[in-house]
C-alpha cells in the first residue's frame, strides 16, 4: 500500500488541485483515481489561466465558441464546466459510494465578485444551474462580503467550497454561514443534505513571514494555524448541537487543506501534507505533491485532535510582532487580488486564442 492509499484508509480525502483538458483526455486523472487514491479535484483562475495559456487543448474550442459568438467569461465558464463535468464523471462512483461526501470538484466564481454579495449570490445560482452537476462545488470566498453569500447559496440548495479561509475566525464565520443556511432549509421543510468543505490556506502563511521571525520558527505558523482550526474543528462536531444537527439528515462542514505546496525550497514537498493527516478531512495537492507523496515508504503520525503545541507556537509568533488575525486579514485580501490578476490574464489569453479583445 503506497502512501497515498494509505491517507485513504486513514478516512483523508485526497482531491488533485489541478486541472487542464489534457488530463482528461491523456487519462491521467483517471489514472490517479484508480492507482493513487485521488477521490476529488479543485480549480481556480490561476489554475485555469496557466492549463488554457500552455496548451492547445483548448484552442479548437475558443474557436468554435467564438464563432457561436461567445466571448469573455462566458466562454470561459462554458469551457471550465465541460472540463469539471468530465473530471466529476470520474469521481462519480465515490460520489455515490460515499453518499455525497467525497467525489467532488469545484468551480470558482470570478474573483471580481468578491466584494459584492448580491451579485456572488447570483452567479452561484446561475453557474450551478448551467453545470447540472450533482457534485460540483461552487467555490465562494470566506471574506466579508462572501459570509451571508455563502448563507444564501447553501440555503438555495448549492453545495459550496468556501476558499480563502486563512484563521480559525475567519473558519468559524464560514462554518456558522453554513449552519445557518442548513437551519433555513430545515426550518422551510427543504432537504438538509447540501453539502460545503472550509477550504484552509495553510503555505502562504509561511511565505508572508519568511525572513521576517526567528529562524527557530520557520515554516511554523502556517501548521500552527491549521492545528488551532482543527482543534475547534474537532470541538465543534463533538457538540450535542452538531450531534442533533446531523440526526437531521445534514452533511458536517468538512475541513480541506489548501496551499499545500511547499514554498520553501529547504523543506520536503509533502511537508505540509503529511502534517495535516487526519480522518475527515480533505488534502489538496499539486501533482508535484501528489507524485512525491506517493513515493514515500512512511508517513508522520496522525493530527493531534487538540492541536497539540498550536497554541504555544501561535503565542511566540504574537511576542515577535505578529498579529495573526490583522495578517490572516491581509492574506485574504491578497489571495483575492492574486486570483483577480490571474482572471485578468485568463480573459486575455481566450480573447487572444479567438482573435477578440475583452473590451
Amino acid at each position: 500500500m503506497n502512501a497515498t492509499a494509505r491517507l485513504h484508509a486513514l478516512g483523508q480525502s485526497l482531491w488533485l488541485d489541478n486541472i487542464t483538458r489534457e488530463l482528461l483526455n491523456n487519462g491521467t486523472l483517471r489514472r490517479y483515481y484508480e492507482q493513487l487514491s485521488v477521490t476529488g479535484l479543485t480549480s481556480n483562475p490561476t489554475i485555469f489561466d496557466q492549463a488554457i495559456r500552455n496548451t492547445d487543448a483548448y484552442d479548437e474550442a475558443i474557436r468554435y465558441k467564438t464563432k457561436e459568438g461567445k466571448s469573455g467569461d462566458v466562454l470561459f465558464f462554458e469551457l471550465a464546466i465541460e472540463d469539471l463535468t468530465r473530471a466529476a464523471a470520474v469521481f462519480r462512483r465515490t460520489y455515490e459510494a460515499s453518499e455525497g461526501i467525497d467525489g467532488w470538484v469545484s468551480l470558482e466564481l470570478s474573483p471580481l465578485l468578491a466584494n459584492d454579495t448580491e451579485a456572488t449570490i447570483q452567479a452561484a445560482k446561475r453557474l450551478h444551474a448551467q453545470a447540472q452537476c450533482p457534485n460540483l462545488f461552487i467555490k465562494i470566498p470566506g471574506n466579508a462580503a462572501g459570509v451571508p453569500a455563502i448563507e444564501e447559496a447553501i440555503f438555495a440548495g448549492i453545495p459550496i467550497n468556501v476558499t480563502l479561509l486563512f484563521s480559525r475566525r475567519q473558519y468559524l464565520a464560514a462554518a456558522d454561514a453554513y449552519r445557518r443556511g442548513i437551519q433555513r432549509r430545515i426550518a422551510a421543510g427543504l432537504d438538509p443534505k447540501v453539502n460545503s468543505v472550509a477550504s484552509i490556506f495553510v503555505s502562504r502563511w509561511d511565505k508572508a513571514v519568511a525572513g521576517k521571525v526567528p529562524s527557530a520558527l520557520n515554516n511554523c505558523l502556517g501548521l500552527a494555524v491549521s492545528r488551532q482550526i482543527y482543534r475547534s474543528y474537532r470541538e465543534h462536531i463533538a457538540t450535542e448541537e452538531a450531534q442533533t444537527f446531523k440526526r437531521t439528515g445534514a452533511f458536517s462542514q468538512r475541513l480541506l487543506w489548501a496551499s499545500t505546496s511547499s514554498k520553501d525550497p529547504q523543506l520536503a514537498e509533502t511537508y505540509y501534507v503529511e502534517a495535516l493527516m487526519a480522518p475527515n478531512t480533505i488534502s489538496t495537492m499539486s501533482e508535484k505533491t501528489l507524485g512525491a507523496l506517493a513515493e514515500r515508504n512512511r508517513l508522520n503520525d496522525v493530527m493531534e485532535e487538540d492541536g497539540g503545541d498550536a497554541e504555544a507556537i501561535l503565542t511566540q509568533f504574537s511576542q515577535v510582532g505578529v498579529d495573526i488575525e490583522e495578517l490572516a486579514t491581509q492574506l485574504q485580501l491578497e489571495g483575492v487580488q492574486s486570483f483577480s490578476k490571474s482572471w485578468g490574464k485568463l480573459l486575455a489569453v481566450i480573447a487572444d486564442k479567438s482573435g477578440v479583445r475583452p473590451a
